[in-house]
């Protein structure tokens, strides 16, 4: 059976939908938090983000790890330095990256679990 992706009739719950929009985040927040998940839809960033869940790691750890050249883990870690899922801690002339928070160890967790649990994409929806 196919369920269409749409109501048959046009009826909103205006008493509803006003205490859904009361707690819907700022704009600002939306923008933001639709940048870290930008962020987390590319594979070479989530591999990149599990390693960095497991360990602190270097832009070589990094770049033999995922079979990468240096300078395009440079560039991933940048961005995701300047939406703060990663934080960066030098040492003498090493640089070693880790995962800005727990919020971002469980944000990568919960996901990883959804599509092991789900199996991925459904096709019947």
């Amino acid at each position: 059976s196919t369920t269409s992706d749409a109501c048959d009739v046009f009826h909103a719950d205006p008493g509803r939908v006003a205490e859904v929009r009361a707690g819907m985040p700022e704009p600002l927040t939306v923008e933001r938090l639709a940048e870290t998940f930008k962020a987390l839809g590319d594979p070479t960033r989530v591999r990149m983000l599990s390693a960095l869940s497991r360990a602190e790691l270097c832009v070589c750890d990094l770049a033999t790890l995922l079979g990468a050249t240096e300078s395009a883990i440079s560039h991933q870690l940048r961005l995701l330095r300047s939406l703060r899922v990663v934080r960066a801690r030098r040492d003498g002339r090493m640089v070693f990256y880790r995962l800005d928070d727990d919020h971002i160890v469980r944000l990568l967790a919960q996901g990883r679990a959804h599509v092991e649990e789900t199996g991925g994409f459904r096709q019947d929806r």
